[in-house]
C-alpha cells in the first residue's frame, strides 16, 4: 500500500527511525498526529487492535528520536500498543496486512523486525526481559541503552513485581515507562490502580516536588539537603514510595501527549545510571473521540468508516461459546448464590459482562494475575463456595503450577470454563490453545471435557458444576454451527461417548468442535463416528467395542498431537494389545501463525477434505 505523500508529507520521508532522528524537534508535533491519522487509517481498512496504539503514538515517536534504535533496546509489553512503532520500523506499507495470513504479525515479532526486540503476546514480561538485556550489555562491556514500556494494567501482574525486585538488587541501566491510561484491555482494577489513580497522577506532590527543585537547584552545597527534603517529602506524601522502595528512581507523571516533553525527559534521563521509572499519563484511543469515548470497544476492531461514530453490528449468527458461558453461568448463579465466578481482567473476552452486571457480589476480575485467579479459587473451594475460573487456554498456561498445586493436588471442586482454546486464528502463536488437553491430561482428579458444540458447552458446564473435584470444559472462540441451545441443564454421564454414524473399517473419535469436518470425511467413507466428550476419563469401553469391526481407528482433536486426546487413545490401545492400525490427526509440533481458524485449519488438514485425504492416504 503506497503511501500519499500529499496527505502525510512528514511521515513519508520516515521509512526508518534514523530518518525519524534526522527531522528537527519541532516537526514531531506534526509528524505525530500525520502518524495517528495513518494509524487509524490503516487498521480500519485491515482490523485490528486501534485504542492502544492511538494512545501511545507521541511515546514511540519520543522513544525512537531519543534512542538509538534498534541498537538501543525497546522491549514492548503485550505488543497492543506496537502498532506505531511497527509503522516507524519498515513495515509502514505492510500495515494493511497484519493479522491476517502471511501478513504481519499481530504482536511484536523478533523473526519479523531487528526493532522487535522480544516477542510478545502476553502481558507483564517486559521488566524480565530489560533486565536480562540490560546485564548482558554491561557484561559484554557495551553502552547500548534499555527501556520497557508496561501499562498500569500488566504491572499489577505478580512478575512484573518480581523483576522489578530483582531489578533494585542488581542496579541496572534500565528505563521502565509506565504507560498509566487507567485501562489495560477492560478497566483496571485493584488496589495497587486505585493508588496510582489517587496518589501519583495527583498534581499536590508533583507540584510540591517541582517547586521545591527549582527552589534549590541553583545552590549546590544544600544539594544533600534538597535530596533529603524530597525523600521526606515522598514519605508524607506517597507512603512507602512505593517504587523507589524497590530501588527505582520514580520521575513523574508527565503527560504523554506532548511529545516535546517527552524527548526532553528521555534525553534527560538517557545517561542515568541505575534503574529509572517514568511515570507518563496517556488517554487510550487518544485523538479518535468515538475511541477515546468508548476504548473497550475500540481495543480491538473490524474494518470500519472511521467517518461513522460507531463500529458496524456484526451480522447475526449462531451463538457463540462465550455468550453460552455467560449465558449460563448468569443461570447458575441465580439457582446457587455459593457460584463464584473469577477472570483476569478477561470481562468481555469471556462473555461476562452481563454477569458481573447482574451478580456484582458473586463476581471477582482480580486483574492480570492468573496465578491469583486459580489459587483464589481453591480457597473459596476450601470454604466450601463454588468457583468457576473463566480463563483463556493460553493464559492458564501461565498458572499451571496453581493447577497442579493448590487445585488438583487438594482434589478442589473448581470448574475451569476454558476460551479459545484450538486455533484462535488472528492472534496468533502466542494466543493459539493448542496445550491444555496435552498439559491437564496428565494431572490427577481432573475431568476434562471438549464440546463438539454450544449446546453440548452449556451442558458439559452443567456437568461439571455438579462434579465434586476440579473440571475443565474447554471450548474454542466464536460458534460451532447452528445448533439450539436447550434452556434446560441435564448432567451428563462422566466419560461416556456418543455415537454420531455407525459404519465399518474406519472408527473416527473427534474430540471437540472438528466434528462437522469429521462427519464429511465419515460419510464420504462410510466411517464410524464417534463424539468423545470426555479426554478423561477416556470413554475405553466404546473404544474396545470398535476394534472387532474396524482396522483403522483415527482420533482429530484442535489441539497438539503430542500428549493430547489421540495420545490417550494411543496408551489405552497399547495396554490392551490391541491390533488396530491408529492415525492421530490433530495440530503438529509446531507454533501455529496467524491467519483465520478456517485457513489454519485447512492448511492443518483439519478440515473435511484435509481430514478425508489424509485417511485415504493413511489406508493406502
Amino acid at each position: 500500500m503506497t503511501l500519499d505523500s500529499s496527505k502525510y508529507p512528514l511521515l513519508s520521508l520516515v521509512d526508518e527511525p534514523a530518518q525519524l532522528r534526522d527531522l528537527a524537534q519541532d516537526k514531531l508535533p506534526a509528524f505525530s498526529k500525520e502518524l495517528r491519522e495513518y494509524l487509524l487509517n490503516s487498521v480500519s481498512q485491515s482490523s485490528g487492535h486501534l485504542a492502544s496504539g492511538l494512545g501511545t503514538v507521541e511515546l514511540t515517536v519520543a522513544l525512537h528520536y531519543v534512542y538509538n534504535t534498534p541498537e538501543d533496546r525497546l522491549v514492548w509489553d503485550v505488543g497492543h500498543q506496537a502498532y506505531p512503532h511497527k509503522i516507524l520500523t519498515g513495515r509502514r506499507d505492510q500495515m494493511h496486512t497484519i493479522r491476517q495470513k502471511d501478513g504481519l504479525h499481530p504482536f511484536p515479532f523478533r523473526e519479523e523486525s531487528k526493532y522487535d526486540t522480544f516477542s510478545v503476546g502476553h502481558s507483564s514480561t517486559s521488566i524480565s526481559a530489560a533486565l536480562g538485556m540490560a546485564i548482558a550489555a554491561e557484561k559484554e562491556g557495551k553502552d547500548r541503552k534499555t527501556v520497557a514500556v508496561i501499562g498500569d494494567g500488566a504491572i499489577t501482574a505478580g512478575m512484573a513485581f518480581e523483576a522489578m525486585n530483582h531489578m533494585g538488587d542488581v542496579n541496572p541501566n534500565v528505563l521502565i515507562i509506565l504507560n498509566d491510561n487507567e485501562m489495560s484491555i477492560s478497566e483496571n482494577v485493584g488496589a495497587l490502580n486505585n493508588h496510582f489513580a489517587r496518589i501519583l497522577s495527583g498534581s499536590f506532590y508533583t507540584n510540591i516536588r517541582e517547586g521545591s527543585k527549582k527552589l534549590l537547584s541553583g545552590l549546590p552545597p544544600v544539594k544533600e539537603l534538597a535530596s533529603r527534603m524530597e525523600e521526606h517529602l515522598k514519605g508524607m506524601v506517597i507512603p512507602g514510595t512505593f517504587f523507589e522502595e524497590l530501588g527505582l528512581n520514580y520521575i513523574g507523571p508527565i503527560d504523554g501527549h506532548d511529545v516535546n516533553m517527552l524527548v526532553d525527559t528521555l534525553r534527560n534521563m538517557r545517561n542515568l545510571k541505575g534503574p529509572q521509572l517514568l511515570h507518563i499519563k496517556t488517554q487510550k484511543g487518544k485523538g479518535y473521540k468515538p475511541a477515546e469515548a468508548d476504548p473497550i470497544g475500540y481495543h480491538g476492531v473490524p474494518k470500519f468508516d472511521p467517518s461513522m461514530s460507531k463500529l458496524p453490528k456484526s451480522k447475526p449468527g449462531a451463538a457463540t461459546f462465550s455468550n453460552v458461558f455467560g449465558d449460563w453461568l448468569c443461570d447458575m448463579a441465580k439457582q446457587d448464590d455459593k457460584l463464584m465466578a473469577i477472570t483476569p481482567a478477561m470481562r468481555e473476552g469471556s462473555g461476562m459482562v452481563r454477569f458481573s452486571k447482574e451478580f456484582p457480589n458473586q463476581y471477582f476480575d482480580v486483574a492480570i494475575a492468573e496465578q491469583h485467579a486459580v489459587t483464589l479459587a481453591a480457597g473459596f473451594a476450601c470454604e466450601g463456595l463454588k468457583p468457576v475460573v473463566a480463563i483463556y487456554s493460553s493464559f492458564l498456561q501461565r498458572a499451571y503450577d496453581q493447577l497442579i498445586h493448590d487445585v488438583a493436588l487438594q482434589n478442589l471442586p473448581v470448574l475451569f470454563a476454558i476460551d479459545r482454546a484450538g486455533i484462535v486464528g488472528a492472534d496468533g502463536e502466542t494466543h493459539q490453545g493448542a496445550y491444555d488437553l496435552s498439559f491437564m491430561r496428565c494431572i490427577p482428579n481432573m475431568i476434562i471435557m471438549a464440546p463438539s458444540d454450544t449446546n453440548e458447552c452449556r451442558q458439559m458446564l452443567y456437568t461439571g458444576y455438579q462434579c465434586n473435584q476440579p473440571v475443565a470444559v474447554r471450548y474454542p472462540r466464536g460458534s460451532a454451527g447452528h445448533c439450539e441451545v436447550q434452556a434446560q441443564m441435564h448432567a451428563i454421564e462422566l466419560g461416556k461417548a456418543r455415537t454420531i454414524k455407525q459404519g465399518n473399517k474406519v472408527a473416527i473419535l473427534s474430540f471437540g468442535t472438528l466434528l462437522d469436518n469429521a462427519q464429511l470425511a465419515a460419510e464420504a467413507l462410510n466411517a464410524t463416528l464417534l463424539d468423545m466428550r470426555f479426554i478423561k476419563p477416556l470413554d475405553t469401553q466404546a473404544i474396545s467395542d470398535l476394534l472387532s469391526e474396524h482396522d483403522v481407528i483415527v482420533t482429530l482433536e484442535d489441539n497438539a498431537i503430542a500428549g493430547g486426546a489421540g495420545s490417550a487413545v494411543n496408551e489405552y490401545l497399547a495396554t490392551i494389545k490391541a491390533n488396530a492400525s491408529i492415525l492421530n490427526l490433530g495440530i503438529p509440533d509446531e507454533f501455529i501463525k496467524h491467519g483465520t481458524q478456517e485457513e489454519m485449519h485447512a492448511e492443518m488438514g483439519l478440515d473435511a477434505n484435509g481430514i478425508l485425504a489424509s485417511i485415504k492416504a493413511f489406508i493406502a
